[in-house]
């Protein structure tokens, strides 16, 4: 971490933070835990962690964080989502509770878990070609997926299991990025430093 790397805060309401800053920290970036508004105001950028989305979702709600993280992002704040940070930035979810609320800005369907439970959690080696020639070591833990993507949304890596060859588990649409796996999990920090990248170009 460099005094001048960005200030990137980790959404800490619920999920696996610590890892998050970790790799930001190993990426370059200043990393903070937000939970509050205030700590949103000063933030450059933010990660919404893995966890459980329906109780992300609650608590953001519960704690008066809903409305300024959709503010955050419609003002152009870069946001990074993993597994049920994905679920919690995307447009619209299958087999979410009716009354299940996102941050929203990918213009994507995604489905919650979506590779099966707990027991079905697993590895694979992802192609992820705008990080080079090397796999990506994704870690799928409960994970969705996505099912479809607006026009103005890139598709970054497929896995070929679950709904079909070639099922869409990375995306970026702007300042926004998503996994449906667990980056921080896995010692490879390539997706956090191409999200400092991002965040470095909006400062």
């Amino acid at each position: 971490m460099t005094s001048d790397g960005p200030l990137v805060g980790v959404l800490a309401i619920q999920g696996d933070v610590r890892e998050h800053m970790w790799s930001l920290r190993a990426a370059g970036a200043r990393a903070v835990p937000v939970g509050s508004t205030s700590d949103l105001e000063s933030v450059d950028a933010l990660v919404l962690p893995g966890g459980e989305s329906t109780t992300m979702s609650k608590l953001a709600l519960a704690d008066g964080l809903m409305e300024p993280l959709r503010t955050a992002r419609a003002a152009g704040m870069p946001m990074f989502g993993s597994c049920a940070g994905m679920i919690m930035l995307a447009d619209r979810i299958q087999d979410g509770r009716p009354d299940q609320e996102t941050v929203g800005g990918l213009d994507i369907v995604v489905r919650r878990n979506a590779f099966g439970r707990q027991v079905d959690s697993f590895e694979a080696a992802v192609a992820v070609p705008c990080l080079g020639e090397t796999d990506f070591p994704a870690i799928f833990i409960r994970a969705p997926w996505v099912e479809s993507v607006g026009d103005d949304v890139q598709v970054l890596a497929r896995v070929d299991r679950g709904l079909a060859e070639g099922t869409i588990v990375a995306v970026r649409q702007g300042s926004l990025l998503a996994t449906a796996f667990h980056p921080e999990l896995t010692g490879d920090s390539r997706f956090h430093d191409l999200f400092v990248q991002m965040v470095r170009q909006t400062r």
